[in-house]
């Protein structure tokens, strides 16, 4: 019969081992390769059947094997010298806390995100985002930056992938019970659990417990609606990670932004921790959490554009998202329900509250709320997630910032990192260690410089190929026992299963590429030519084998069918011991399949991957990248540490442009990438290969660490938004908000009226000089502001065929008078022709003000009109 209810027991530690109890719930064992190795030894069997879960692995010990260990001196020895590792780790000052500048940084950050991908044992995570926050969260605890983060709790997690006789992908769901993981409930002060309750339309409410997971240092709030309290529906808010239609999806991102602001100050009040100065939203899904600070604000006596520049002067929004496809969008009726009177914030001009969602950039739907439209409304700070994707983001938000030129758009960027102590195999971290005689320790991992990782090019020919020999011996054997399990699946029995006991081949190159299935990732751009991939697969003399994984999102077809084609391709008896799709890719999956690749496979639609880190994770572990030039591997690419797959950026037609990709692919593979790696002349060893595997760690290894992007994100937006907010506390966000306002009043006045320029120097020709120096002179008219409203800036540089000027540089010029009744002051400076070749200027106008963060920051910007004669405006 079938139990009503599920819930787990856990184990009752004998005493001398109460720290494993501690160690469990702190989830710094998911990439403390010590403390894993400490729990492997209590059960090994146990062990791989919890599947590396230490909270699994205790809940099924038998007792007496605790009683066994509890009398174990050698074995109590290492649990106190973990558990006291474990304490320093936790409590000593790190990275941040050893800064010079401790006044600058902020007290702490709320880190927001839809998902976390911590360790497979919290399954909170659907991909890269949620890996990505994984790995900000952990590195934070590494660099000690002070961060809580905040998510919401699935009670089915985003799915289990199976596959059906024919290759069709289908869903599962498994029930989640909280206590079976490694969280623990917040509680008050009384001892009750902690909750956060929302208003709901019709009178109704939400409540949601909140639970905690410690991730190292950094405190990790998880919002589950799953609770007696709530109605059935409420209950559901929870269940499934980017399940649901538009309403549910609007109500868990009420959740994760309003009610995930109430749990940090709940958090905060029990613990004492400081209260975040800067909250940092990844991604549109938490972008309500802004709305909410304007209620507490509005509550302390601040207008609503006052609570406005002072929740802004605090905020950071990164976006992850190429195309506008991607983003939330809401019927704006059904925002003004839930959010309006009678909802969630009853007294808010619920009319503003759209405004800052409306899509007023040409082609936006005016009936729909944005919710990246607001996220950057709402934070003075924003960034894309590498070089390119921050051009991309910039173009496609520049309908935001009408006036301006999409390279002016304030969106900047921070390429992603990631955290090489979770995605760095145990292999790899003691080659590193053979050259300085001791291991790899956490914080060298974590924060290694270019010496450590350019000490990699000392390990010999020899013992650096027998490492990628056995990284790749260690993934056939997962990958035939995980066919096998799937084949199970799909029901086959033993007798047809032979042959998965010869799949793969631990000496032949091996390819890997797993990630979402979006179109745009283009899973089957492989099989595009059949007939000369399986000749690449099949070579008698340079053969290649793939492992494909992936999952496509419960509610996309057109996804399912490109997993189904795949799978069917796999399926051929002809190729199936050289190709390979393994459902259910998890993180479990991806610690083994990242280093056991030669080659990491990456073929988006150019400019569509914002970032792609799982590249990132192949080459922390000697794999080398093969990769249309998208993402983080357009800005790192350089000729040694991989390939770049050539692309056909000006091809309108898809189908055409993924022909003529498809074969710069196989070229690729077929005359460089697999001679290079079966080239064994010298030595009988790989050495050109093998030259390219170090380069790759050496130049790769420091870039693409999340020490990096997390250290990026302290200097370049953490501390400056702290400063903003500490200067706009108290009435200077009124007065900031009184300036923006008479500023935009006036705006459509000021104007340059003329410029001209007189030459200072001596040329034969008449003809200006490199090194000579120009005086130009501007009139322009500011309407009813005054010359302290504004910064009028000379702006020159190299200028294209178009007149474009390139690589810009500004100068602010000195207002000298008021040049006439009109009101037009007079601006005057020197231009100095720095450089040769074309060579332009132009006069800006932008505003200004001690408290305004970035003058791009309001949208305005005053040029000359084109009409008006500018003497020199363009030298050649």
């Amino acid at each position: 019969m079938k139990a009503i209810r599920r819930f787990t027991v856990r184990t009752v530690l004998p005493e001398p081992l109460r720290p494993l109890g501690d160690l469990a719930r702190n989830l710094r064992w998911s990439w403390h390769q010590e403390t894993r190795e400490l729990f492997r030894s209590v059960d090994p069997e146990g062990w791989q059947a919890a599947q590396g879960d230490p909270v699994r692995l205790l809940g099924s010990v038998a007792k007496e094997r605790l009683t066994a260990l509890a009398a174990d001196r050698r074995f109590l020895r290492r649990l106190a010298a973990a558990a006291e590792d474990l304490a320093d780790y936790t409590a000593g000052p790190r990275w941040y806390q050893e800064r010079a500048d401790q006044d600058e940084l902020p007290s702490a950050i709320a880190y927001f995100s839809p998902e976390f991908g911590i360790t497979s044992a919290l399954p909170q995570y659907s991909g890269g985002l949620g890996i990505l926050a994984g790995d900000h969260l952990k590195t934070a605890s590494d660099l000690g930056v002070p961060i809580i983060g905040v998510g919401l709790l699935y009670r089915h997690g985003y799915f289990r992938q199976s596959l059906s006789r024919e290759g069709w992908q289908q869903e599962h769901y498994p029930v989640l019970d909280p206590n079976s993981m490694p969280l623990a409930p917040l509680r008050e002060p009384d001892g009750s659990p902690a909750a956060v309750t929302l208003h709901l339309t019709g009178g109704r409410t939400l409540t949601a417990r909140v639970w905690t997971a410690q991730v190292g240092r950094v405190p990790l709030l998880l919002l589950d609606s799953d609770t007696e309290a709530n109605e059935p529906a409420e209950r559901d808010v929870t269940d499934r990670l980017y399940g649901g239609g538009s309403e549910h999806r609007l109500l868990q991102e009420m959740l994760l932004g309003i009610g995930g602001v109430r749990a940090v100050r709940a958090y905060c009040r029990i613990t004492g921790h400081p209260e975040p100065e800067v909250f940092h939203t990844n991604e549109g899904h938490a972008g309500l959490l802004g709305l909410e600070r304007m209620r507490e604000l509005a509550q302390d006596g601040l207008d609503f554009d006052a609570a406005l520049e002072a929740v802004r002067a605090g905020t950071l929004f990164t976006t992850h998202t190429p195309v506008p496809a991607g983003i939330d969008r809401f019927d704006r009726d059904l925002v003004a329900r839930h959010l309006g009177d009678g909802g969630e914030l009853p007294g808010v001009d619920i009319g503003r509250v759209l405004e800052l969602g409306r899509e007023t950039q040409p082609g936006g739907d005016p009936r729909l709320f944005n919710m990246a439209v607001m996220g950057l409304r709402l934070a003075q700070r924003a960034n894309g997630v590498s070089t390119l994707h921050g051009a991309v983001s910039r173009g496609m938000f520049a309908g935001l910032w009408p006036a301006f030129d999409p390279e002016d758009v304030p969106i900047t960027s921070v390429t992603n990192g990631v955290h090489a102590p979770t995605w760095v195999a145990p292999e790899v971290q003691r080659l590193g260690s053979t050259p300085f005689g001791a291991p790899w320790t956490e914080d060298a991992l974590a924060t290694g410089g270019t010496d450590r990782w350019a000490a990699l090019a000392d390990v010999p020919d020899a013992e650096l190929w027998e490492l990628r020999r056995t990284l790749r011996e260690q993934l056939v054997a997962d990958v035939r026992r995980r066919l096998r399990a799937s084949w199970r699946q799909r029901g086959a029995g033993d007798a047809e299963l032979g042959w998965t006991d010869h799949v793969l081949d631990p000496d032949v190159l091996t390819i890997g590429f797993a990630r979402r299935v979006p179109s745009y990732k283009r899973l089957t751009l492989m099989l595009r030519d059949r007939e000369r991939l399986t000749s690449l697969l099949l070579h008698p003399e340079r053969p290649i084998q793939i492992v494909v994984a992936g999952k496509a999102h419960p509610a996309d077809d057109g996804g399912k069918r490109l997993v189904q084609e795949l799978v069917r391709f796999t399926d051929d008896p002809r190729v199936r011991h050289r190709v390979v799709f393994l459902p259910d890719y998890d993180m479990r999956m991806a610690r083994l399949l990242y280093p056991g690749c030669d080659v990491w496979l990456n073929n988006p639609l150019r400019p569509l991957e914002a970032c792609g880190t799982s590249g990132m994770k192949a080459a922390l572990n000697g794999c080398l990248n093969l990769s249309v030039r998208d993402g983080w591997w357009d800005e790192w690419y350089d000729g040694e540490n991989g390939w770049a797959i050539p692309t056909a950026d000006g091809i309108a037609d898809e189908d055409r442009r993924d022909e003529v990709e498809a074969a710069g692919l196989y070229d690729l593979i077929e005359h460089q990438v697999a001679p290079r790696f079966y080239d064994t002349a010298d030595a009988g060893l790989p050495q050109r290969w093998l030259r390219m595997v170090r380069h790759t760690l050496a130049t790769l290894g420091p870039k693409v660490l999340a020490s990096r992007m997390v250290a990026e994100y302290v200097d370049r937006l953490y501390t400056p938004a702290a400063r903003s907010h500490r200067a706009l506390r108290g009435p200077a966000a009124a007065e900031l908000a009184q300036w923006k306002a008479r500023v935009r009043r006036h705006w459509p006045q000021v104007a340059v009226a003329h410029v001209e320029t007189a030459f200072d120097g001596d040329a034969a020709d008449g003809a200006p000089e490199l090194g000579a120096t120009l005086t130009l002179r501007a009139q322009v008219a500011l309407g009813g502001l005054d010359p302290s409203d504004v910064d009028v800036q000379l702006v020159s540089g190299r200028v294209d065929a178009g007149d474009r000027i390139t690589a810009p540089a500004a100068v602010s010029l000195k207002a000298a008078a008021v040049s006439d009744t009109s009101g037009r002051y007079a601006y005057e400076g020197p231009l100095s022709l720095y450089r040769t070749g074309a060579f332009g200027y132009t006069v800006r106008v932008r505003p200004s003000h001690r408290l305004l963060d970035d003058p791009g920051e309001m949208g305005l910007v005053a040029f000359p009109a084109e009409s008006q004669g500018m003497t020199g405006g363009v030298l050649r």
